[in-house]
């Protein structure tokens, strides 16, 4: 067993927690502004030429090059924040996050440039997603590396919180802006949200600059047991834990791109119902994560995180039919209770135990790269092709969401599978890092 860090102060440990969480907030509140403006208005910025349809096909591919390039940023940002430290990948990924974000809010529509338009997208969506691939994995180290032993789940839930204001700050942004005249909105009421993230940068920058390194990456610092090559020391030796970590994502990031964003393209496009009786729902759905993420974590804490990640697999396949059902009834206040369960009670049980779960299945010197070359690649193909393959189904399905249920449900169980296959942490077993010498 590895030696205990030294004691850290509870301001040592909030401190962390919080800053994970307030980061976090803001890049997935860049990432989410995004996927928002693909389903509702880029299709019109710069595909006017397609059909509405295609034109959304052709938007949701922008926004699924994001999703592609995380897993080089979790190869690159894994290596150095396993070499060089957890911080400064931080630091480094935020800038990189919302620099482009800013960007995004200044480039021409296709009336002006053409289609060069949406290759300035594609580049910045590349720069995004290599960020957010780096991100993710540092900011839940960050928490559950410096948390104290039995609050692991509740502070690795912390930054997986940060995802529901995020989400809640972009969807009231993109709210205000649907809420314009529909040529004022598409002129330049959508830059705004984008030109924004300025004011968050700032403040992202000066919380993530006052936490301290992570005691686990001193300590492995300070015994030399840093490797040369982290990626590949975590393929060739932990390669059932990198399947069992995307196995169990597929699922989790599938059912949360899909309830979020197509099924906001699917709502206001197929069925007609008003952007912002989606948004407004879709916050409501967020707002409720905020609490009960932490509170599945602790959850986690009691019972084991396996267990909370399990039952929420079975929530996608007893709730995915119902969900469309209650989207297809047109009613506003069903509409909302649709987005409340799919976001606040079956997303937030996957999410809010994962960071401390994935964590546990990697040794500290390899623990950036492990979690973060799973994460990423399975948010590549579940999150990246959410969006396109949910849109395709429709299609195939004449209108009908029947074969978007069937994969929802098929990816659960495989997630199921994946995730009674991983190694536990409790209160009665708290140990982080595999044991040393054993293939858990």
């Amino acid at each position: 067993m590895n030696p205990k860090p030294a004691a850290r102060s509870p301001r040592a440990y909030v401190t962390a927690g919080l800053a994970s969480m307030m980061g976090t907030t803001i890049e997935w509140y860049d990432f989410f502004l995004y996927g928002t403006a693909a389903a509702l208005i880029f299709n019109k910025i710069f595909f006017p030429a397609f059909d509405p349809l295609t034109g959304t096909l052709a938007a949701f591919a922008t926004y699924s090059v994001g999703f592609f390039a995380r897993p080089l940023g979790g190869i690159v940002f894994g290596h150095f924040g396993d070499k060089v430290g957890r911080k400064s990948m931080l630091l480094i990924t935020l800038f990189m996050m919302g620099i482009p974000t800013i960007l995004i809010g200044l480039i021409p529509s296709y009336d002006s440039i053409g289609y060069w338009g949406a290759v300035l997208l594609v580049l910045l969506r590349l720069l995004q997603g290599i960020a957010v691939g780096g991100e993710w994995g540092g900011a839940v180290l960050m928490a559950v590396e410096h948390a104290p032993e039995g609050k692991k789940g509740f502070f690795g839930s912390l930054p997986q919180a940060g995802v529901a204001p995020g989400l809640v700050l972009s969807s009231l942004a993109m709210g205000m802006v649907a809420a314009l005249p529909e040529h004022d909105m598409l002129t330049w009421g959508w830059r705004v949200p984008f030109l924004a993230s300025v004011v968050l940068l700032a403040v992202g920058w000066f919380i993530r600059a006052r936490v301290g390194e992570s005691p686990d990456f001193e300590q492995m610092q300070k015994k030399g047991d840093d490797v040369e090559m982290p990626a590949l020391v975590v393929l060739r030796r932990y390669p059932r834990q990198v399947l069992a970590v995307v196995g169990g994502r597929l699922a989790e990031v599938t059912w949360f791109y899909t309830t979020v964003t197509f099924a906001l393209a699917y709502a206001t496009g197929t069925l007609g119902i008003p952007k912002t009786v989606m948004l407004d729902a879709t916050v409501w759905g967020a707002a409720i994560s905020l609490f009960t993420m932490p509170l599945f974590g602790m959850l986690g804490d009691r019972i084991g995180f396996k267990w909370v990640f399990m039952a929420g697999t079975i929530g996608i396949l007893v709730f995915a039919p119902q969900f469309f059902a209650l989207l297809q009834t047109l009613d506003p206040g069903k509409i909302t209770v649709a987005l409340a369960i799919a976001i606040g009670l079956v997303y937030a049980c996957l999410y809010g135990p994962e960071g401390s779960l994935f964590s546990a299945q990697f040794p500290a010197e390899v623990r950036y790269s492990g979690i973060s070359i799973a994460v990423q690649v399975s948010g590549a193909i579940g999150g990246g092709l959410a969006p396109i393959v949910a849109t395709s189904l429709l299609k195939y399905g004449g209108g009908s969401p029947t074969y978007i249920v069937w994969y929802l449900g098929a990816l659960s169980v495989i997630a199921f599978v994946s995730a009674a296959c991983m190694r536990e942490v409790t209160v009665a077993s708290p140990q982080l890092s595999p044991v040393p010498g054993k293939r858990v």
